[in-house]
């Protein structure tokens, strides 16, 4: 029997426990399936703003995430504004419309299987009613000084996209008019300028084809899902489709750089208790089915929180997946990597950037969370324990992704203040795992995990002195340090009985993806 096991997992299963630890018990029949796996946590990601997507550095992280945890669409900020070039009056007072930009980049999404979750927004400065701009790139978010003429911009765009990619496919995406208009730093008008703004953008979009979906409000806080139903309704407006974001955080909005000093929500429900209240909204509301896109959500909501960068992400995001249910089609984690200019180009290599990598591509803990979900098979099985998917396929093969969610922030500490520190978990005891009905015969075993100083290249950086600038030496240790590999891989016999049996350590915000696959 050949069995190959990396030093670190070894060192972890020698670790001691504490004295009375309880014992956690996980118990999955290969034959007692609970249905199809709802795969709604890898239909979309988000990116920081357009322009970035032309970036080298960008497509090649986008390429390699979409390899390792399988993302169908992407949304981002942008695509309108200025620095795309899309719409323009020249010197005769004549208006001119561009695409060269956004074919490039969508052009290339499309190469890689990813498809534009398209948001429209924001507004060419052309066409904008005033001056107020936000982040370090300048978007502008005032209303247009003429619906009529935004109409004709995305009826224009909407042909544009038809023409080039043909309307079965445009008809696969989502069409989603701006960002957080409830915000004032989003939106300069009220509540019922953006209800006009949508309904000129979605007759826009119906009037080239009536399959294009389009939808809104793309609120901040989950807010505003029912006006939007309502204003629909009794205005004949298309709707397909309603989005909203929610964050891990107890306060605030539009926080750029941190300074706020944010607190991680200690509500057990944060975020998911958010993507239910909608649904039930949506529920109780004249269009009753439709599609609920979270097209943002993470932790924090500001781009200069350690959270993201830290181990106990990993297991942050399955416990929100996991409780958000079949409630949303789609949560598109904000965002999939630290190429994000929103406060300006950054100075630090790790600076609670929201992405899943870093600038240079270093993968931190949550990316494995989405890389671990991708290796799931289609069909979930019925399990006792409410922090597990388990899964199996046609061929007999079984995943479990495990993981334990813990909220560790003490009192009176930010964020900030905190989760910049080496934060060594505590015990939770351990772990039998049963698995039953498995059929006779010989399987690798494969064990991978995330957790403290598990594909943790965060913490291997405080070790370095989390220095702001890093060598190529550096970060070709801390890439080393998080690759997602099995920590673990043994051959094991299962006997006529059908089952397998393992014991494994449990620490706070642990993550554990155990594959057992058939062989001959």
């Amino acid at each position: 029997m050949k069995k190959i096991t990396s030093l670190l997992l070894g060192s972890l299963l020698l670790l001691p426990f504490y004295c009375g630890a309880q014992q956690r018990h996980i118990d999955i029949n290969v034959n007692n399936v609970q249905g199809d796996l709802n795969t709604f946590f890898k239909t979309s990601v988000g990116a920081g703003r357009a322009n970035e997507g032309l970036r080298a550095d960008w497509q090649q992280q986008l390429a390699e995430i979409k390899r390792d945890a399988g993302f169908r669409y992407i949304r981002m900020h942008g695509l309108l504004t200025d620095d795309m070039a899309v719409y323009r009056i020249n010197a005769q007072g004549k208006e001119q419309y561009n695409f060269h930009y956004m074919d490039a980049l969508f052009d290339y999404l499309l190469s890689i299987d990813v498809k534009p979750f398209v948001e429209l927004g924001f507004m060419p400065s052309a066409l904008a009613s005033g001056d107020k701009t936000i982040f370090w790139w300048r978007g502008n978010v005032t209303p247009p000084h003429s619906y009529e003429k935004w109409e004709q911009l995305i009826k224009v765009l909407t042909e544009h996209f038809t023409e080039r990619y043909g309307a079965e496919e445009v008809a696969s995406w989502y069409f989603e008019v701006w960002n957080e208009p409830n915000l004032d730093g989003f939106w300069t008008g009220s509540q019922a300028d953006y209800f006009k703004l949508y309904a000129h953008a979605a007759r826009a979009i119906k009037s080239v084809n009536t399959k294009y979906k389009v939808g809104g409000p793309a609120t901040a806080g989950a807010a505003w899902i029912p006006e939007m139903i309502n204003y629909c309704v009794t205005n004949n407006v298309p709707l397909d489709f309603v989005s909203t974001h929610s964050y891990g955080v107890n306060q605030g909005f539009l926080d750029e750089f941190g300074s706020t000093g944010t607190v991680l929500s200690k509500d057990e429900w944060a975020v998911s208790s958010d993507v239910l209240k909608n649904r039930q909204e949506i529920a109780a509301s004249a269009l009753p089915n439709l599609e609920l896109h979270y097209t943002e959500w993470s932790s924090s909501y500001t781009p200069a929180d350690p959270t993201h960068d830290s181990y106990h992400q990993a297991a942050y995001i399955l416990q929100k997946i996991k409780q958000v249910g079949n409630a949303a089609q789609s949560m598109s984690y904000w965002v999939f990597t630290d190429i994000f200019e929103e406060a300006g180009p950054r100075f630090e290599a790790f600076h609670g950037g929201f992405g899943l990598m870093n600038t240079q591509g270093i993968k931190k803990p949550g990316y494995f969370a989405y890389q671990f979900l991708n290796r799931l098979a289609a069909t979930e099985l019925i399990s006792n324990d409410k922090q597990t998917f388990a899964t199996t396929d046609n061929k007999g093969n079984v995943q479990l992704l495990l993981w334990d969610f813990t909220h560790t922030l003490p009192e009176g500490i930010n964020n900030q203040q905190y989760f910049i520190k080496n934060l060594p978990p505590k015990n939770k005891g351990e772990m039998q795992i049963n698995i039953l009905g498995l059929k006779k015969g010989h399987y690798t075993v494969k064990i991978s995990q995330v957790g403290y100083q598990r594909n943790d290249a965060y913490t291997a950086y405080i070790a370095m002195g989390s220095p702001a600038q890093l060598s190529k030496a550096q970060v070709d240790t801390l890439k080393a340090k998080a690759t997602g590999k099995p920590a673990e891989e043994k051959r094991v016999r299962i006997a006529k009985d059908g089952k397998y049996t393992l014991t494994l350590p449990l620490r706070e915000n642990d993550v554990y993806l155990i594959e057992l696959n058939a062989t001959k």
